[in-house]
């Protein structure tokens, strides 16, 4: 058990109900000095986990709110601790009022993340599990967060269990071996163990297989909308974006960076890239644009290939066309089609096309239709995916020392030396699921949470 600390976990943005959270031995006694039962009982006497009718007041004894609190005992809780809830009126001065108070009686101010770092290190979630909850607090789709919800219950920590088990097996009964030579112990063959290294092994590189659906489930899909200049390209991730993202002028070349921003299409997360017109270009300024225009496209999940459909394609479309082509997933715009169409969906090479107005709206309907089509529901979203970069560079690690070790294995390396590669494979998965996570690591890691979670 720990000193106990407070924050507001429900935002400082105005709402009809605000939390104050309190977690750590003593927390109901703390919560107590402020907040005053009208049965007359104390906090610490009241029933678990039963919501209580009060009042919170300062130090002075002045009323700040009438509300309701629940006390829930150690060890059924979130942190493993004693915690208390108040649940006040979601006023900002109200909340902030009743945190000073809450203070005041002796409570710590909570830092980002604790109250999360707390149930990890009191053995109330592994490491999968704490960092899932934070990708469920920031989940913007209903995929990710049905993601973020299968590795909070535990999902990924399923996958890497029994490998870790495997591993710990091997080691154990070598070293007991070798410790203990007097013991009745089965002798230690490495070679017993060879198709256990191997099945694991491939068990891992399934597994950072996911990383990439994982990452467009996690960050969205990088769609990048390239074109030549004047086409409608910045005009088109306004519209999308719904609201004026990107300055559009009637001046060829007006874009001369890339501008990115996160849109939800359909069903599907986008962070739609605009670029540079590509063209050849004798302006330096024009022509670090368009490489970064080019890099963009190279880079992307998604390309857009736009045109006027109001004109001739020129060899500057199709030099543009040629990009595209190199991507695995594609589409060409028409644009321009309310101004009369010239180009028709037979003249491009693409098996994705849709004839649109930016000005309009005409088409973008069967834009996020295609979309959907091509990314909405093609990455599972049972927790079973790689989402977190941290985690997938401690499993590629992981994947590459058990390739050493059978390797090892292989060229008769002696037991020795064989374990010490499958010893770093074992120490690579505890990062991820906490079992040898370093002090350091698990700082970075909770900072990234809300203060209050």
């Amino acid at each position: 058990m720990s000193y106990p600390i407070a924050a507001v976990s429900t935002g400082s943005n105005l709402s009809a109900i605000g939390i104050l959270r309190l977690s750590g031995e003593g927390c109901g006694t703390v919560a107590g000095r402020a907040f005053t039962l009208h049965s007359g009982m104390p906090l610490t006497e009241a029933p678990n986990r039963k919501l209580v009718l009060g009042t919170l007041h300062d130090a002075r004894g002045r009323v700040i709110d009438s509300c309701l609190a629940v006390y829930t005992r150690a060890p059924n809780t979130y942190t493993g601790e004693d915690t208390v809830e108040i649940h006040c009126h979601g006023s900002p001065a109200v909340l902030a009022a009743g945190l000073e108070a809450l203070y005041l009686a002796g409570a710590k101010p909570a830092a980002r993340g604790e109250f999360t770092k707390r149930a990890f290190l009191n053995g109330k979630l592994d490491l999968t599990q704490a960092e899932a909850v934070i990708d469920l607090i920031e989940a913007d789709t209903a995929d990710a967060a049905a993601n973020a919800a299968g590795q909070v219950g535990g999902a990924l920590q399923k996958k890497l269990a029994p490998i870790y088990e495997d591993l710990t097996d091997i080691c154990s009964h070598f070293h007991a071996v070798l410790d203990y030579p007097d013991e009745d112990i089965a002798d230690f063959g490495l070679e017993n163990y060879r198709q256990t290294l191997k099945s694991d092994a491939r068990a891992l590189y399934s597994l950072l297989q996911t990383y990439g659906q994982g990452r467009i489930l996690r960050s969205g899909v990088a769609a990048a909308i390239v074109g030549k200049p004047n086409v409608g390209k910045s005009s088109l991730l306004n519209a999308l974006a719904g609201f004026e993202r990107v300055i559009v002028t009637e001046v060829a070349g007006t874009t001369r960076d890339t501008v990115e921003e996160p849109v939800l299409l359909g069903h599907t997360r986008l962070r739609l890239i605009d670029t540079a017109g590509i063209r050849d270009t004798t302006d330096r300024l024009e022509a670090m644009g368009v490489a970064r225009s080019q890099a963009a496209a190279e880079d992307a999940d998604l390309v857009i290939f736009l045109c006027d459909g109001s004109q001739a394609l020129t060899d500057e479309d199709r030099a543009v066309m040629d990009i595209c082509l190199e991507k695995e997933n594609a589409i060409a715009l028409i644009n321009k089609i309310d101004l009369g169409q010239v180009v028709q969906p037979s003249d491009l090479p693409f098996c994705n096309i849709v004839e649109i107005s930016v000005r309009t709206g005409q088409g973008l309907e069967q834009l996020a239709d295609l979309v959907d089509t091509l990314f909405a529901g093609s990455v599972p979203c049972d927790g079973s995916v790689l989402t977190n970069p941290r985690q997938y560079d401690a499993i590629r690690r992981a994947y590459q020392a058990m390739l050493d070790a059978l390797q090892g294995l292989s060229l008769g390396q002696t037991p020795d030396a064989v374990l010490t590669d499958v010893e770093s494979a074992m120490a690579a998965i505890g990062e991820v699921t906490g079992a040898t996570v370093r002090e350091d690591i698990t700082a970075r890691i909770f900072e990234r949470f809300c203060v209050g979670k």
